[in-house]
């Protein structure tokens, strides 16, 4: 059987087709490497209609700058499942898979076997992630002021950030927050005009579906939602045409007018609707003087169910009787529109406690960068409260860099060469802090890595201001533990995946597969 290769190239040899994937690592990891640490810089994204985004935020560069090679493509992947697991260390992730793969590189063209690579990275990525585990603190309780330093850290210096992320996490309980469903980084909004603010609720971005209907409520406020449309069941065409097919229109048509008068029998004052509402249930809830919203979002009815500890039900459980549709209806002590912001906002329902985190932004340009920092910070201190966390400013990775080294001399056999790996991949982050700062980070690496030994203090490193050895738990620069230790899982699998790749073969198109056969 014939490979067929994308060109000349390719046919070179693994060795050509690890240098082309390394590249194209090393590409993503330099977009994102000047935005990390407390002096990292913004970048601007610009699109082909002249579209700006400025952003210190790893993740939104890596989803919006442009990417075609597959291994850059790779590694955009795994910074999201990052992402999605823990909300935060994506641009740390990138810069220890693109150390990882560049050590591996090297080895490889020394005469390493790549296997021999990845043995080694394999077992120093294990022995780091327990060692990381083993240097954890725990979180002592909602009201510990470390809480306040990870979502400052994480919330870039945005004091106000902070504030409000902690407040919200102190209003939904530590029971709340470690949740694996539960991401406080979803109850967070950034709205231009708007104050910060924290409160025990909801907020839904629709409106009113007639202006003409109440815009508040207060105590006790009833609420059905419908996870479906208000709308009477379909009749085709053609089943109109025949007399017994409109005959059948109309007796749909009285069923769910009857249907509409139980809502207003229960004494529902506000109605929650995913898809569109009938007509004729607008007028007839409209007489009856209830608020009715229709369209809402699928994750918000979900978080109004929750909180007002209302089961959402189909339009047909509209037939069912009033005593087993009542026990669906949720309840909050206010819901009311506001207008100036455009949404309803449902407040301390009776349900399960969520709060929702409503950040300033002076203008719609800075909308969408204040909420990226505040997720940051709401996800670091999540993580935090469900896994501890650990000394930032890259002093427990140079700590266990050394522990590396140490295991590196240990092993017997080339896998020690991919223990190096993991050496080189734990010491990138703080180079790259300290370069950012505008230190020269050799030097500072040598500064570190002696006082630690000397000191026996692992959670030293440099302070981004004077440039001087420091504690960053005295100074508070901390980060949380699961961040940290996906960070490595993530660069680790990435790392391992390009340096399996032997050879790049060009796929046929597909049409030209359907031709063939």
């Amino acid at each position: 059987m014939v490979k067929q290769v994308a060109n000349k190239n390719e046919a070179e040899g693994s060795s050509t087709a690890l240098e082309m994937n390394v590249n194209a690592i090393k590409a993503v990891a330099g977009a994102v490497q000047g935005t990390i640490g407390p002096k990292g810089l913004d970048t601007m994204l610009v699109d082909q209609f002249g579209d700006v985004v400025i952003t210190n935020d790893g993740l939104t560069i890596l989803n919006l700058m442009e990417v075609n090679h597959p291994a850059a493509k790779m590694l955009i992947n795994i910074a999201k499942a990052q992402q999605e697991e823990v909300g935060d260390g994506t641009t740390t992730a990138t810069i220890m898979a693109g150390e990882l793969v560049n050590e591996g590189l090297n080895q490889v063209r020394q005469g390493v076997p790549v296997a021999k690579v990845i043995e080694g990275l394999r077992k120093g990525s294990k022995k780091t992630l327990e060692l990381i585990k083993e240097n954890s603190r725990q979180i002592q309780g909602l009201n510990d002021p470390v809480l306040h330093k990870i979502a400052l850290v994480a919330g870039r210096e945005y004091e106000d950030i902070a504030n409000l992320v902690v407040e919200a996490a102190q209003m939904v309980g530590k029971e709340k927050l470690e949740e694996p469903s539960f991401k406080l980084a979803d109850t967070i909004k950034a709205i231009e005009g708007a104050e910060n603010q924290v409160f025990l609720g909801v907020i839904l971005n629709r409106e009113r579906i007639n202006k003409q209907m109440p815009k508040s409520f207060e105590d006790n406020v009833k609420i059905l939602i419908i996870d479906d449309a208000l709308e009477p069941e379909e009749i085709e065409d053609e089943a109109l045409a025949t007399e017994a097919g409109f005959n059948k229109y109309l007796q749909i048509r009285e069923e769910f007018k009857n249907n509409i008068f139980k809502i207003i029998d229960l004494g529902v004052n506000v109605v929650l609707v995913d898809r569109g509402v009938d007509d004729l249930a607008e007028e007839i809830l409209h007489d009856a003087g209830i608020m009715v919203v229709s369209r809402v979002a699928h994750r918000e009815l979900n978080n109004a169910a929750e909180h007002t500890g209302a089961k959402m039900i189909k339009r047909t459980g509209l037939k069912k009787s009033l005593q087993d549709i009542e026990k669906n209806i949720g309840f909050a002590q206010k819901v009311y529109e506001d207008e100036k912001l455009e949404h309803i906002r449902i407040l301390k329902g009776k349900g399960k406690p969520i709060a929702t985190i409503i950040v300033s932004a002076s203008t719609k340009e800075v909308v969408g960068e204040r909420e990226r920092i505040a997720k940051d910070a709401a996800s670091a201190v999540q993580a935090s409260v469900r896994g501890g966390y650990v000394p930032g400013g890259g002093s427990i990775e140079l700590a266990l860099a050394r522990d590396m080294e140490q295991l590196q001399k240990d092993m017997k056999g080339m896998g020690a060469f991919g223990v190096k790996c993991v050496v080189a991949a734990l010491k990138r982050p703080f180079l790259q802090i300290v370069a950012n700062a505008g230190f020269n980070p050799l030097e500072k690496l040598g500064d570190v890595t002696q006082a630690q030994v000397e000191q026996k203090i692992n959670s030293l490193a440099i302070d981004c201001e004077g440039g001087q050895v420091t504690d960053m738990l005295e100074i508070g620069v901390v980060d949380p533990t699961l961040v940290k230790m996906h960070a490595l899982k993530a660069a680790s699998e990435v790392a391992e995946a390009i340096l399996r790749i032997d050879t790049i073969i060009r796929k046929k198109e597909t049409r030209e597969i359907t031709e063939t056969n």
